[in-house]
């Protein structure tokens, strides 16, 4: 192999590779969220209706920009839950950073989908029917499989070296 491996890695050479996606999945959404705070479109519009149109200060702020640099804290983490695991707080910090975010877009995607789903707010959302189907069929789908990843590389995180007890 061109990256050496050791005795540890070897024995489970999948080892690390949820936390690898994890690290991919947040990074590819923080750049999208980069490409549309410096102006980008595409894909914006039909999922933040006038949002996108009108693009607000506190939106480009907070939802462009703040959530690409959240999401490359989640790469972060994601990468962090590639490594071996360390015997203290950190290492209890991490995989506990990874389930939180597993809870948080699972709920997000589960929550959204339901609501899009059912038509819950009715006529008083103002959601078209582009956004709605956009949301159905990328967005939530897109939250649900970060939400599984970061499951999986919380629940991976520390088995490669032994220092996880439990399944869970």
């Amino acid at each position: 192999m061109l990256i050496p491996m050791d005795e540890d890695r070897q024995s489970r050479p999948t080892a690390g590779a949820w936390g690898r996606v994890g690290c991919a999945w947040a990074v590819a959404f923080a750049t999208l969220h980069f490409y549309w705070a410096l102006g980008g479109d595409w894909g914006l519009s039909v999922s933040a209706g006038p949002l996108a149109e009108e693009r607000p200060a506190w939106f480009v702020a907070v939802g462009l920009w703040g959530v690409g640099v959240l999401c490359l804290a989640g790469g972060v983490l994601g990468w962090l839950l590639t490594r071996p695991r360390p015997h203290h707080l950190a290492g209890r910090l991490i995989k506990a950073l990874g389930w939180s975010v597993c809870a948080v877009l699972l709920v997000r995607g589960v929550a959204v989908e339901m609501l899009l789903l059912t038509d819950t707010a009715g006529q008083e959302a103002d959601v078209s029917p582009e956004q709605r189907l956009w949301t159905l069929m990328l967005w939530n789908p897109w939250f649900l499989v970060g939400g599984l990843v970061f499951g999986l590389s919380a629940r991976e995180f520390g088995r490669a070296d032994g220092s996880s007890s439990g399944t869970a």
